[in-house]
């Protein structure tokens, strides 16, 4: 073997390398950016559903509320009533 064939397959062998090389570099790359945007739309959904439990939270207090103010005003009919009766009984 030539010192020029040697020095051609060595050169060969080096353009594959390097080829194969930059294939895992892109692979990786894109690996990488694959799970950045999972990471991404990890955090997107933990926002959403930190809103969504602050929503219920408010719900339910509103709904506290309003259930609080039904009992008020069925006591206040109630007693409506009753001062109605009352009066009709005179």
């Amino acid at each position: 073997m030539t010192a020029e064939a040697t020095l051609k397959e060595v050169l060969a062998r080096l353009g594959r390398a390097m080829d194969a090389l930059e294939n895992a570099v892109n692979a990786r790359l894109e690996h990488e950016q694959d799970y950045s945007e999972a990471e991404a739309e990890v955090q997107r959904m933990n926002a959403d559903r930190a809103r969504l439990a602050q929503e219920l939270d408010n719900s339910e207090a509103r709904g506290e509320r309003l259930e609080e103010a039904n009992k008020e005003v069925s006591r206040r009919l109630v007693t409506a009533m009753e001062t109605i009766r009352a009066v009709l009984d005179r």
